[in-house]
């Protein structure tokens, strides 16, 4: 080709823009892509590229070092190494990088060396350098290989040496674990025989090993072993499982027995395959005998020695669930006046006499199914099963009372202890323990009523009233607070006139469950209770408050003269110091005047009345306060008692008009009312009658010459607003 003017005649190379650092790292970059998925450093590729920088530096320096030195390019071998390229692939790779890329990214040189250095002397000295840096790589891969081998080596040495120890250490560890243990520990092979035993094994049979290692398992049977613990144990020899614990009791050779929690597992060979059974076992004998003793003492009475209630409960439960067939009898026993003795002798006398009782008790219980307990204080339980005992639980309880009649002689003197008996008896199927404790005690409390020294059979509907006079006085406290009482008023009408003299107030239990109940069905309860105090101030208010409303409210004369409210008063109120403080303050707080409020009080609770009863009454009296002496005739008072107690009215019990329904009445009983009705006057009282039912009753009244009468006939108790809607001449 000819040439252009201003040409040299040479073909100048290409000017590349980029400097020799750039081109350098060019090359380092196409080096790191080619290597870096055979390497195993932990590092990323573009890591891995600042790595190879310096190892493309060295190549590149030594391709155009003068003189020629392949150093570099050893080294770059070397580094490879270092830098965890150890894979045959890497080096592979390097020098087809090295081959087709160093020359073309790291072979231009400034225009004052290109002419000293042809391209066939760049593409001889990279050849030698890849030569170099294979012969570099080999050798660094051989030392690296060396020292890891050697360093293997050692290793091996040193856990050999180790494991020779740790086998020593934990021979001896085992050695002294087995002789040591404070549990006996024993080795058998799977046949049973005993191979290897400790001391503390040997000495819980007896302190003689050749009676321990001569010995085979299956002799160690013992009467109280379970079934569960041979086949536990067959289970445990045929590989089934791995281990188990129960506990177990052994005879040692002088006949006692060892008990003990035994723990026995499986070891296996280095197959797996069962070649030994390991037992441990921990003395549990004096354990046993401190819980057998702390159960005893839990479930026996500490002074008579008798089964307690803990004890008398879990039997009873067991009878009780024994099933459909079963029948059980129980005498449920508390003794007569024991308080008496108890308090007279002392406590110490008292423990005496309940260990005599529970001697003779133990022995009218002998025969089979019988057993005694003591459930606390003076009452005892006798229990007994089987089939006839319907028959059978009645002659234990004789036999108890038997037993008790003979005197016993305490500090000098002899004493007869008496005892009163519930019986409960039939199918233990459909009951509970409680149910039938309960019956028996319900039942024992109505023998005792009945006099003691007797038994009563329980009886369902007894017991059923028991049991609801129980619930009526577990509720009465709450049953003010919650506003379930009320009160009812009857009318008292005057004979003369037939008008409203005014009304009785009596007391209503508006009761959730069993309805509206009568004052006779939970006021001696409440007095039972002490209730009856504040139920009675509340009653007295109420009243009081009512009276005060028809006098401010209803018509003028809608009575034919100021009403009048009677009262109830209980003995126990009679005899409360607050009585006429609380009704004082009543009167006076909702304005009532105390000549409209007459307080009645029964017959019985005066009898015999000394002057400090009387006190309050006389008070209340002095004030204006008219007291009624109620159900008159009921009771045994000299009717000259009267003239020292503070009443002035009598209010004549319902038995004496009972007499008058009759046609013609009976005269006996017109001329005994007659008389009690002339008496009464002559001591200026008053006389109301009760339970006039008839118009024949109230003439009759009226001629004999009665103040004031109620019942049936006139209205039946009701609530306030019905008293003035009263009219005599309807009624007539």
């Amino acid at each position: 080709m000819s040439e252009q003017p201003g040409q040299t005649g040479r073909t100048e190379a290409p000017v590349d823009p980029d400097g020799p650092e750039d081109r350098l790292r060019r090359f380092a970059t196409i080096w790191s892509r080619a290597v870096f998925p055979a390497t195993a450093a932990p590092l990323t590729r573009v890591e891995f590229e600042e790595r190879l920088l310096p190892l493309a530096r060295l190549l590149s320096g030594a391709l155009h070092a003068r003189p020629f030195d392949t150093a570099p390019a050893t080294e770059a071998g070397h580094a490879l190494v270092a830098a965890d390229c150890t894979d045959p692939e890497a080096l592979s790779r390097t020098l087809g990088v090295i081959d087709a890329y160093l020359v073309l990214y790291c072979g231009t040189e400034p225009a004052a060396r290109c002419t000293e250095q042809s391209a066939e002397e760049s593409r001889a000295r990279c050849a030698r350098l890849q030569h170099a840096l294979a012969a570099g790589y080999a050798h660094a891969l051989r030392e690296r290989t060396l020292a890891e081998q050697e360093a293997v080596a050692r290793a091996a040495l040193a856990a050999r040496g180790a494991a020779a120890e740790a086998l020593h250490a934990t021979q001896a560890r085992f050695h002294a674990v087995f002789e040591g243990a404070a549990i006996g520990i024993g080795i058998a092979d799977l046949d049973g025989n005993v191979l290897e035993v400790n001391d503390t094994l040997t000495e819980m049979f007896g302190g003689l090993e050749h009676h321990v290692r001569s010995r085979n398992v299956s002799e160690w049977v013992h009467p109280e072993d379970t079934p569960r613990v041979w086949r536990l144990y067959d289970e445990l020899v045929r590989g089934e499982r791995e281990h188990f614990r129960v506990e177990k009791a052994f005879y040692r050779n002088d006949g006692t027995v060892l008990w003990t929690n035994l723990t026995l597992s499986l070891l296996r060979d280095h197959e797996g395959a069962p070649q030994y059974q390991l037992a441990l076992m921990e003395d549990t004998t004096e354990r046993r005998l401190l819980n057998l003793r702390l159960r005893y003492e839990a479930t026996h009475d500490a002074l008579t020695g008798l089964p307690n209630r803990t004890l008398f409960f879990e039997r009873l439960e067991k009878t009780l669930s024994a099933g459909d067939d079963t029948r059980f009898g129980l005498c449920y026993l508390d003794l007569d006046g024991f308080k008496a003795i108890n308090d007279s002798l002392g406590h110490s006398s008292g423990d005496r006499l309940l260990v005599e009782v529970a001697d003779r008790l133990q022995s009218c219980a002998t025969a089979p199914g019988e057993m005694v307990a003591r459930l606390g204080g003076d009452e005892f339980v006798a229990l007994t099963t089987g089939p006839a005992t319907a028959s059978g639980v009645s002659e234990l309880a004789s036999r108890i009372l038997g037993a008790l009649a003979a005197p016993i002689r305490l500090e000098g003197r002899e004493f007869t202890v008496r005892g009163s008996i519930g019986i409960v008896e039939g199918p233990a199927a459909g009951r509970s323990a409680a149910e039938v404790l309960r019956s028996a005690d319900i039942t024992m409390y109505r023998a005792k009523a009945a006099g003691g020294n007797r038994f009563e059979v329980a009886d369902p509907e007894a017991d059923a009233r028991a049991i609801t006079r129980h619930g009526l006085t577990t509720s009465l406290p709450t049953a003010l607070e919650r506003g379930e009482f009320f009160i009812e008023y009857q009318p008292l009408v005057d004979l003369d006139d037939g008008t409203v003299h005014g009304a009785e107030a009596l007391v209503r239990w508006a009761h959730p469950q069993h309805g509206v109940l009568g004052p006779d069905r939970f006021i001696p309860l409440a007095e039972h209770t002490g209730l009856i105090v504040p139920l009675g101030r509340w009653v007295l208010e109420q009243s009081v408050r009512q009276a005060r409303f028809w006098q401010q409210e209803l018509p003028e004369g809608a009575f034919g003269g100021p009403l009048r409210i009677n009262v109830n008063l209980s003995p126990t109120q009679l005899h409360h110091p607050g009585l006429v403080a609380d009704t004082v303050e009543v009167l006076e707080r909702i304005g009532l005047p105390p000549g409209s409020l007459c307080l009645e009080v029964t017959e019985s609770a005066l009898i015999g009345a000394d002057e400090d009863l009387l006190k309050p009454l006389r008070q209340l009296a002095e004030m204006g306060v008219d007291i009624a002496l109620d159900d008159f005739g009921t009771g045994y008072s000299n009717l000259a008692n009267l003239r020292r107690l503070p009443v002035s009215v009598l209010k004549l019990d319902r038995s004496f008009t009972q007499g008058m329904q009759q046609h013609p009445a009976d005269p006996v009983d017109l001329k005994i009312v007659e008389g009690i009705v002339s008496l009464a006057h002559s001591l200026e009282l008053a006389v109301t009658v009760e339970g006039v039912e008839t118009g024949a009753q109230a003439e009759q009244l009226r001629k004999i010459g009665c103040d004031t009468a109620q019942g049936w006939y006139y209205a039946r108790p009701g609530p306030p607003e019905r008293l003035h809607t009263l009219s005599l001449a309807d009624a007539v």
